[in-house]
């Protein structure tokens, strides 16, 4: 089973994404750790990544479909996406992928979730400066304020976390986005689920979902 996962920044999929892959054996796809391990490998798609990223630009929807391709073309386990596609455009670059390999995305479940709620878990989330765990100040504070129970190192707010920054994310979202949910409802393969409930009522949710 291929399936996608969509949502607002903060609604969840990350976890969620851990959850399925876990009980669905799917692989994990993350367009961000593929472009980052291509950088460290200094692979020819990597270099080529490094010198849009250095002067500033966008790395083309081209080259990220070319990453994917590269790193998934031998893979015959189902596939969870886990924030991209980000456009229409992405999107149909996928799908044509899919087509050459005589697939298909089988789900896309939309995690729905208010925007005061995004905003409120973004800004509450912490991450240690240390082993990278992910904190929420409200529904899974640390035991010691501000210092890592796994590493003891202290924690921080990510800049992509501040107020300004989020506020530029949701609207980027929405901007880039949202059109997608009206290309996957088109397609027949869309699905809701509410992200706002806590993470293992909405995995046993999409679970349910997805097994049907």
């Amino acid at each position: 089973m291929n399936v996608i996962l969509l949502g607002y920044p903060g609604s969840g999929k990350g976890t969620l994404a851990k959850d399925l892959v876990k009980e669905m054996s799917l692989v994990h796809v993350s367009t961000g750790d593929i472009l980052r391990d291509e950088m460290a490998r200094k692979t020819p798609l990597g270099l080529e990544a490094a010198s849009y990223m250095t002067s500033g630009r966008l790395v083309p929807d081209r080259l990220v479909m070319d990453m994917i391709k590269a790193r998934l073309g031998a893979e015959t386990r189902g596939l969870l996406f886990d924030g991209f596609p980000r456009t229409v455009e992405q999107a149909e670059s996928l799908d044509s992928w899919f087509e050459s390999r005589k697939q298909s995305i089988d789900a896309v479940v939309f995690l729905k979730v208010a925007e005061d709620i995004v905003v409120q878990r973004l800004g509450s989330r912490r991450t240690c400066t240390g082993c990278g765990k992910i904190y929420n100040v409200i529904s899974n504070a640390p035991a010691k304020e501000n210092v890592c129970d796994a590493c003891g190192k202290p924690l921080m707010t990510r800049e992509d976390d501040k107020p300004g920054v989020i506020a530029r994310r949701i609207q980027v979202y929405k901007d880039q986005t949202e059109p997608l949910l009206a290309y996957y409802r088109a397609a027949g393969n869309f699905h809701e689920a509410d992200g706002g409930q806590a993470p293992a009522a909405v995995t046993a949710k999409v679970l349910a979902l997805l097994k049907k």
